[in-house]
């Protein structure tokens, strides 16, 4: 007779490729929290997330200015949290 554990050893997860946007919401609001504090996450808004692209509501240009000169980096950390390449873009509305 097999025990249970011979089984789950030989069986390995394959992660999807879908990632919800309730997920991606969370790990880009603790980033952006963790970059500029509170203003931040009152000023920088994630509004929808579909074809691997974030897309934020920002109040005022300077914070626009900001996610524009940082998007790579930003980017950067939310595939590393996210574990891929999840992430491609970041578009800004006000």
């Amino acid at each position: 007779m097999k025990t249970l554990g011979s089984f789950i050893s030989k069986k390995t997860l394959e992660r999807g490729n879908f990632v919800d946007q309730q997920t991606v919401f969370y790990i880009f609001i603790r980033i952006i929290k963790e970059e500029y504090g509170k203003q931040g996450i009152e000023h920088i808004v994630p509004v929808s997330f579909r074809e691997r692209r974030i897309e934020l509501k920002i109040s005022g240009n300077i914070w626009e200015s900001e996610i524009l000169l940082r998007k790579k980096q930003i980017i950067a950390l939310l595939n590393k949290e996210l574990g891929g390449e999840e992430i491609a873009d970041l578009a800004v509305t006000q």
